[in-house]
């Protein structure tokens, strides 16, 4: 890492948790997957995060997540950097954007996100349900790990962990006509927590972002350096956290799906309940 980002060797547990708005512990929460993701999911322990300005894989994605609002930008471009009247806080705020990563969650086990999410997979989807608290303490232990033993990785190398993690429900605003940034600029990570309510209010989302700063240069422990890929993992073990009460349910939407299912999670000694 160099010089001018040494001093974001270690990111930190939820510094913006006063900003943002947090779910009940005992919340229980709800994510969609393929069927092989899943799978994959559990043979490597990773949970997966999308950059935000990189969802585009699916029709209903949201390809302004992240962004600033439309009405902010004329502002946020006007607003310079003493010494680098080049750079805007409209920059800043992009860049932050492309360093920012996501994996999303709904308060509620509806329709909606069955009919959005985990297309696509010859086999099906399933619905992982998980107890809000007991993730967040995983999580909060594994990104808290000591410089040295980051549990991210990029490429299938290991990244310093320069990645702060924050957890909040979506605030979703009308993205015609609202302002975040009136008498002053707001962090950064506001807007990766903001989304149109015409488009996706029906999908109450809690939401866990990795993120860092939007200025410097960073690097893998091997000297590389990031280039910020599309998708990241965390180090996350699926079969411990079904075990322990950390994923409660698995749900599957047909018959053929949960046998099939059934089947590869014999393969981890994993047995699910009949009605799941």
């Amino acid at each position: 890492m160099g010089k001018e980002t040494e001093f974001l060797e270690h990111g930190n547990t939820e510094p913006h948790g006063p900003l943002l708005r947090q779910p009940a512990t005992d919340a229980v929460l709800y994510k969609i997957m393929k069927v092989g993701d899943l799978i994959r999911s559990l043979e490597l322990g990773y949970l997966h995060f999308q950059r935000v300005d990189r969802y585009k894989d699916f029709p209903t994605a949201d390809a302004r997540d992240g962004e600033q609002l439309p009405l902010d930008r004329a502002a946020n471009v006007a607003t310079t950097f003493e010494g680098t009247p080049d750079y805007n806080a409209a920059n800043y705020y992009d860049s932050c954007r492309a360093r920012t990563y996501a994996s999303s969650f709904s308060l509620e086990n509806s329709p909606l996100i069955w009919e959005r999410y985990g297309s696509s997979d010859p086999v099906g989807k399933v619905g992982v349900v998980f107890h809000f608290g007991r993730l967040r303490n995983v999580l909060n232990q594994t990104i808290g790990n000591e410089p040295g033993h980051s549990a991210l990785m990029v490429g299938g190398i290991q990244c310093r962990q320069i990645f702060n993690i924050n957890y909040g429900l979506i605030d979703y605003v009308d993205a015609e006509v609202a302002r975040a940034n009136e008498g002053l600029l707001p962090n950064p990570i506001l807007y990766s927590y903001m989304k149109d309510a015409k488009q996706f209010a029906g999908e109450r989302e809690m939401r866990i972002t990795l993120s860092t700063l939007g200025v410097g240069n960073f690097a893998l422990v091997d000297g590389t350096a990031i280039k910020f890929p599309e998708s990241m993992q965390l180090a996350f073990d699926f079969r411990r956290a079904i075990q322990d009460g950390t994923i409660s349910q698995l749900l599957c939407g047909d018959t053929n799906t949960s046998r099939h299912l059934g089947f590869q999670l014999d393969r981890f000694g994993i047995l699910i309940a009949p009605d799941s």
